[in-house]
């Protein structure tokens, strides 16, 4: 059965990226490749992308400065996407977004801003009013952490609280967040990782457990909730024991869990690979499993495709989605093939 693919890109040359896309991408996918890719809404740097409401509205950050946009979309039947407006970010270079399952909420997170703005949405998908702003402060230790730099936002599932990575702070950060999209700081919950870089997070299905992936020492942190916080269980290299403790020539990018909760797959850009690990929620145990060649250059997303055998890289650097079989008895990864996508940096299934 072959699923829509909503591919968001970078459309120009920024110091981090090449890019040439032409703005926000839509494709199919058919089990083994990605096709008919064709521009869908010709917006700057769309490089997160959110598809909510059964796949009615599409969000699109703006990954610009000084000041970056969200764009929020209709989604007819057929594909086609009718712009609903654009609203500043609050900041320079949004770099991800979230929409409250409710559908009433949206929160974007600025990468060098360094803040988070949450939005209220309207029945018809639009985007309202500011109702919370927040602006991170300080510096971490390494060079990159100069300033805050807001890189995700995702809700926590038992909580209900926002859940805010800060790559330049080292931290990741509780918000409690309201019905009518107020946001209060839960310091106690802080989970703090200094000069590790704590890109991006996944939680495990039973929502006790979460994966946090740290760009600039290539490690993913297992963490498991304690009361109303979470504490570290085990760190573990992404880039396998031949070169376990290196952090030179490597970023890791995405962190993915299959839907059974047993295997997490990550990304590493540099090493071009998918790291494997198992998992087990009863022990509470992660055990490192493999490295993969992705055949590609700087993985950056990476995505479960909605039948679960099937994962799919959006490579940045060498403008092609590498498709993979996944095989999750064995955690196994087998190479389908690549496909022509320019500039790839966000993959989102409808």
């Amino acid at each position: 059965m072959a699923h829509d693919l909503l591919i968001g890109t970078y459309t120009q040359a920024l110091p981090h990226v090449d890019g040439h896309a032409e703005g926000l991408l839509a494709a199919r996918f058919d089990r083994t490749a990605v096709v008919d890719v064709a521009v869908e809404a010709r917006v700057a740097n769309p490089s997160w992308v959110v598809v909510a409401d059964g796949g009615a509205h599409v969000y699109a950050v703006e990954e610009t400065g000084p000041d970056g946009g969200v764009s929020a979309f209709a989604r007819s039947s057929d594909g086609t996407l009718s712009p609903l407006g654009r609203v500043s970010s609050g900041g320079d270079s949004p770099a991800h977004l979230m929409v409250h399952p409710s559908g009433r909420l949206l929160a974007t997170g600025t990468y060098v801003g360094g803040s988070v703005s949450v939005f209220a949405l309207g029945d018809d998908g639009s985007i309202g009013e500011r109702t919370a702003f927040v602006q991170h402060e300080g510096h971490g230790s390494h060079p990159r952490q100069e300033s805050p730099h807001v890189h995700q936002l995702v809700l926590d599932p038992l909580s209900g609280d926002l859940v805010v990575v800060d790559l330049g702070l080292g931290e990741v950060r509780w918000y409690a967040l309201s019905e009518t999209g107020a946001l209060t700081l839960r310091p106690e919950a802080t989970v703090t990782v200094g000069a590790a870089g704590p890109r991006h997070l996944a939680f495990h299905p039973d929502g006790v457990h979460l994966f946090l992936l740290n760009e600039l020492d290539s490690t993913l942190v297992l963490l498991r909730r304690e009361g109303d916080r979470f504490e570290q269980v085990a760190s573990l290299g992404t880039r396998g024991p031949e070169r376990a403790g290196s952090v030179a020539n490597n970023q890791t990018a995405a962190v993915r869990v299959s839907a059974d909760g047993r295997t997490v797959l990550v990304t590493n850009r540099g090493d071009d690979t998918v790291g494997v690990f198992a998992f087990d929620a009863a022990a509470s145990t992660l055990e490192f499993v493999r490295v993969v060649e992705v055949g590609g250059r700087a993985p950056r997303d990476l995505v479960f495709a909605p039948s679960g055998d099937r994962v799919l890289a959006a490579c940045q650097d060498s403008d092609e989605v590498v498709v993979f079989a996944f095989d999750a008895g064995s955690r196994s990864l087998t190479r389908l093939g690549a496909s022509p996508v320019p500039t790839p940096v966000c993959l989102a299934f409808v």
